[in-house]
């Protein structure tokens, strides 16, 4: 099973993911994929990560995925539930903004135990007002629809509350 929880910044996303992935393991473990990496001196990013650490269940491995090459095979080496936080960091630590959305679908299709994938929907911000920002959003929209394709499951988290989104092609009207 996949499930792909999106939202936007301080949405409660990863805090809803959490839950689903503790429910989902029941008593077997979680392993936490985290995608972000601290850059020096920035201690406004280190206190979020650490609270998303501390958030976290003492039994869960946590496996720091900070080489965006190397995250489809942790992934696929994940033992138990797997929670994957986030796809925008992941985007975001390629040099040049172009992951490969097929490499990573693979690797989540390949998985036999249940998989959280947390993401940040950009379709709800402003226009990005600058090139580089621009790529950004293109590349994390493009990943982000390629994984729900293959997802279960797919919640938007608005102010911690999860609503469950229609399959694709199942449009609510």
């Amino acid at each position: 099973m996949i499930v792909l929880v999106l939202g936007g910044t301080r949405s409660g996303k990863s805090a809803v993911a959490e839950s689903l992935a503790a429910r989902l393991a029941g008593d077997d473990d979680v392993t936490y994929l985290a995608t972000a990496r601290v850059a020096p001196g920035d201690a406004d990013h280190a206190a979020r990560i650490e609270a998303h650490r501390a958030r976290r269940p003492a039994a869960w491995a946590t496996v720091e995925c900070a080489d965006p090459a190397a995250l489809p095979a942790a992934l696929e080496q994940a033992t138990g539930c797997a929670l994957l936080d986030s796809l925008g960091t992941w985007v975001a630590s390629h040099p040049d903004l172009d992951p490969d959305p097929a490499r990573l679908v693979a690797a989540l299709r390949r998985r036999s135990a249940p998989t959280v994938v947390v993401s940040e929907e950009v379709g709800l911000s402003l226009h990005a007002p600058t090139e580089v920002g621009r790529r950004f959003v293109d590349a994390l929209g493009a990943l982000n629809q390629a994984v729900s394709l293959v997802a279960d499951e797919a919640l938007l988290v608005v102010a911690g509350r999860a609503v469950r989104l229609p399959a694709p092609g199942d449009l609510p009207c």
